[in-house]
């Protein structure tokens, strides 16, 4: 149901030789973990300021993206969609020298992010990550980003335990309205006159991005083409228990397709909010489920707002939904 990609997971720390103590500055030297702890406890790193870095380096983020406009968009940004991009408006304005920062969804050779010559900056958000928090990597990629040289990629490295996240750099206030593309010419500012070797990079990376929508009716339900059938993607800010018995009410009522030849198959979690799939007959565009969509909508609300018991056949029709649910973060 999502697109093909390897999904990425807050990795398990592996044993080094040496690690970088989080003291206060920030500016503790490399130690060993059986060396004596910089801070000058006395106590070994490993069993010091080590301890509390590891855990903040590996402890998981459900939701990383929570408190950003759009977090929903976010979401499917991160997990669904090829070929997307968004400006992000920074909380404190745009340093000189920087027109503009760009979030993509992937970027050439899966570079974390670019500074291009005119001093612009790209963002790539679909990249593996060191640690269990994604706003922290992708803020400590950004920062790097905003000061790196004119022309030049920025390489990934384990953000620093006690960095900002996306949500002490970004305009709280500040839209984020996707822009999705049928390809990834936004890679290179002249598509048309690109070196060969960059030409044969795009046509790859096009030729493998399955043709994908964002409708405009509701918020972050995105229409996606494939060989067998269409699949509406619908990330939805709800809570998960909550979601699921009102989806439940609906499919027991007959009420929770998107017009004929659809059907509500199940679900999967991504970063701590739960996405809704329909399969489509091949024949049915984004065009087509507009409206459906928007009407669903509707009757998904009056469900959400009841509290009563779910019935025997209510709670058959969660369970076959649960059954099928899956989670990709």
């Amino acid at each position: 149901m999502a697109k093909k990609r390897p999904q990425t997971k807050a990795k398990r720390p592996q044993p080094t030789d040496g690690a970088r103590a989080a003291g206060a500055d920030g500016n503790f030297p490399v130690v060993g973990a059986r060396e004596p702890c910089p801070c000058g406890s006395g106590r070994r790193y490993k069993a010091c300021h080590g301890r509390a870095a590891a855990h903040a380096v590996t402890e998981l983020v459900h939701r990383p993206f929570e408190g950003l406009p759009g977090e929903c968009d976010w979401v499917a940004l991160r997990e669904l969609v090829p070929a997307a991009t968004v400006e992000l408006p920074l909380k404190d304005g745009l340093p000189d020298g920087v027109p503009s920062v760009t979030l993509a969804t992937v970027l050439p050779m899966a570079w974390p992010a670019l500074r291009r010559e005119d001093g612009s900056v790209l963002l790539g958000l679909q990249n593996d990550t060191s640690s269990g928090d994604i706003s922290r990597d992708l803020a400590d990629t950004l920062r790097r980003a905003l000061v790196a040289d004119p022309g030049s990629p920025v390489q990934a490295r384990r953000a620093p335990a006690d960095g900002p996240r996306l949500q002490d750099l970004l305009d709280p206030e500040g839209a984020f309205e996707p822009m999705v593309h049928s390809g990834f010419e936004f890679w290179v500012p002249d598509p048309e006159n690109a070196a060969p070797e960059v030409a044969a990079s795009l046509e790859r990376a096009n030729s493998a991005a399955i043709p994908t929508v964002k409708l405009s009716g509701v918020d972050s339900a995105y229409w996606c083409e494939t060989p067998e059938k269409n699949h509406l993607r619908w990330v939805m800010p709800h809570p998960e228990e909550r979601l699921l018995d009102a989806l439940a009410r609906l499919h027991a009522a007959g009420r929770s397709s998107l017009g004929e030849g659809t059907r509500l198959v199940g679900s999967f979690r991504a970063h701590g909010l739960t996405v809704p799939v329909w399969d489509l007959p091949s024949g049915v565009g984004a065009e087509d489920v507009e409206k459906p969509a928007a009407e669903f909508a509707e009757r998904l609300t009056a469900a959400l707002a009841t509290d009563a018991p779910l019935t025997a056949d209510e709670r058959r029709a969660r369970g076959g939904l649960t059954n099928r649910q899956v989670t990709l973060s």
